[in-house]
């Protein structure tokens, strides 16, 4: 019989002991699936619009390491009145769209601007037609008014410029 209560004694503590190692996995399951209340420290709500300024705040962040933190040219067109003899130098990527008057295209080297309403490159003195899109790809080109008239211009530019 002696045997007997050993194998009796040896069954019911390994039951007991599969219960309690059970009941403490059960327990830290049940605190680690998330079923702690929303808003609490561990599971706080948050509204959209703080989300959307959080987000604002990181593209802003990623937009300044990008440009070195500088504005880039204006993205709406602006009207710009040239007086005669005064020349519009635009930066690099600048749009042109000569709205009045006769303009030529002015570069400082002997490359120009081009003319993508009609596809076609435009050389340092060569006149541009009014109406037509013109993209300097590089600063330091710009437009000037024809010396064979006597009134200025009307443009408008996309982008960095200066009147010189």
């Amino acid at each position: 019989m002696n045997v007997l209560k050993k194998h009796t004694l040896k069954f019911i503590s390994i039951i007991v002991l599969v219960v309690v190692v059970g009941a403490i996995g059960w327990y830290q399951s049940a605190q680690a699936d998330g079923s702690s209340t929303p808003g609490n420290i561990d599971d706080p709500i948050v509204t959209k619009s703080y989300v959307d300024q959080a987000v604002a705040k990181l593209v802003k962040a990623e937009l300044d390491k990008k440009t070195g933190g500088k504005e880039s040219g204006s993205a709406t067109l602006e009207v710009v009145t040239l007086p005669w003899g005064s020349k519009l130098i635009v930066e690099d990527g600048a749009e042109i769209i000569v709205r009045s008057g006769k303009a030529v295209a002015y570069s400082s080297d002997k490359n120009g601007l081009s003319d993508l309403t009609d596809g076609l490159d435009i050389a340092p003195g060569k006149p541009l037609a009014n109406n037509h899109l013109i993209l300097a790809p590089r600063g330091g080109r710009g437009v000037e008014a024809d010396p064979k008239q006597a009134k200025g211009l009307i443009v408008l530019v996309r982008g960095g410029y200066k009147v010189e």
